[in-house]
């Protein structure tokens, strides 16, 4: 079997650092952390993480986790002989002369053996030395890609960043097959959602609905949650109707599943003008998906701002003036949340309006788009002519030059 034909490990096992999220998170809804926790510990005991249990003990400082020295000496022992077993079979093959092929993928199960038992460093190190000698540009990538899981596994942003900009270069330069661009699309998605670019990573999410192949990063359900979680702030209202709540692919997991029941709740009660149903909705996202989240929960109160404003400014915008009670009872709000609300988005033009406190009502001021865009044209234009004329100034006295 090539490298380019092996199937994709679950390396790092991301149901590990989604319990260590929880573990440490102080606004996740955890029920039983003492369970999270003994299976965090059970895990490191059938697989031998030695260098996980130090990075959650010593690193992440995780609540509750006691220290064992004799658990941690055993599990390194034993860690030890893996590694030794692992050198040991490229050494051999190296000796026999079995081929570049070979020699890669004892490099790739050295690597991916450090990825598993959490020893970072090693881990991209050898990975770094299988890409080196790997043959072709399509096991490159896999390589890269397994190097991009170990920064989300260990949350480091920039490495991601870094790692994909690698696997950019090479799909740029005609490397990768479909299944590959495909996963790097994926990759990439969750990376720009987890940045706080949901505009971008909409598009690829809800693009990897039809495509997904990377179980290895996370589960299909969840890229649909993320698609839809995405999707909620950034796409036109035809849009939410098209890409999600009528997706085949979201239906067919709502269908089966709890999971994305708030979201798409959520996006249904946005698109079908549902005020009184919304913020319950609202909140069910947050504290069942949002705060739940290694990727999302870092925004949550950025997210359930926008959509707030969302709501808002949708509503207001098919009156010239409506009161504050009207408003307040569609979202089944009071008064006095509603105007505090509003007058957090009104200062910084999130909301075009004003409120009239004295008569209780809210006039609208919406932008001019034809005057805006007159005004813009005019300043092009300027801009324009500024140009032809320094231009024609600059060929005037190259033609003077050329007489002289």
């Amino acid at each position: 079997m090539s490298i380019e034909d092996a199937e994709v490990p679950k390396i790092p096992n991301f149901e590990l650092s989604q319990k260590h999220f929880l573990l440490r998170s102080v606004t996740a809804n955890v029920r039983h952390p003492k369970e999270i926790l003994d299976e965090l510990i059970e895990e490191i005991k059938k697989e031998h993480l030695a260098p996980y249990y130090y990075y959650l003990y010593h690193t992440l400082k995780i609540p509750n986790l006691k220290w064992d020295q004799s658990l941690y000496q055993s599990l390194i022992e034993e860690n030890e002989k893996e590694i030794l077993l692992l050198k040991q079979k490229i050494k051999d093959v190296e000796k026999e002369d079995e081929g570049e092929l070979e020699t890669v993928k004892g490099w790739i199960k050295l690597g991916e053996y450090y990825a598993k038992i959490g020893d970072r460093s090693n881990a991209v190190d050898t990975l770094r030395e299988a890409q080196k000698l790997a043959p072709s540009t399509g096991s490159k990538i896999d390589i890269l890609l397994t190097i991009t899981r170990i920064g989300f596994f260990f949350d480091d942003k920039s490495f991601i960043k870094s790692s994909l900009d690698q696997v950019n270069n090479l799909i740029e330069k005609g490397g990768g097959d479909w299944e590959r661009k495909n996963r790097y699309k994926t990759y990439l998605g969750i990376y720009l959602m987890s940045t706080r670019n949901f505009t971008e990573s909409s598009k690829l999410l809800i693009d990897s609905l039809a495509t997904f192949t990377s179980t290895e990063l996370t589960s299909y359900e969840d890229i649909a949650m993320y698609a839809l979680i995405s999707g909620a702030v950034t796409l036109s209202r035809p849009d939410l109707k098209k890409k999600l709540i009528d997706s085949p692919e979201i239906l067919a997991i709502n269908g089966n599943s709890d999971k994305l029941k708030p979201i798409y709740n959520l996006i249904n009660s946005l698109y079908s003008c549902k005020y009184g149903s919304f913020f319950q909705h609202l909140l069910d996202t947050n504290d069942q998906i949002l705060l739940n989240d290694k990727y999302l929960a870092a925004h949550s109160s950025y997210y359930i701002r926008e959509l707030r404003v969302r709501a808002y400014a949708q509503l207001l915008e098919s009156y010239k003036s409506l009161s504050l009670k009207s408003m307040a009872d569609q979202f089944k709000v009071s008064i006095d949340f509603l105007d505090k609300d509003l007058c957090k988005f009104i200062p910084n033009k999130k909301l075009n309006c004003v409120i009239d406190r004295v008569n209780g009502i809210i006039e609208t001021n919406r932008p001019d788009n034809k005057n805006s865009q007159y005004q813009l044209l005019i300043k092009n234009g300027d801009s324009l002519l500024t140009k032809l004329q320094k231009y024609g100034a600059a060929v005037r006295l190259s033609g003077a030059e050329r007489v002289n």
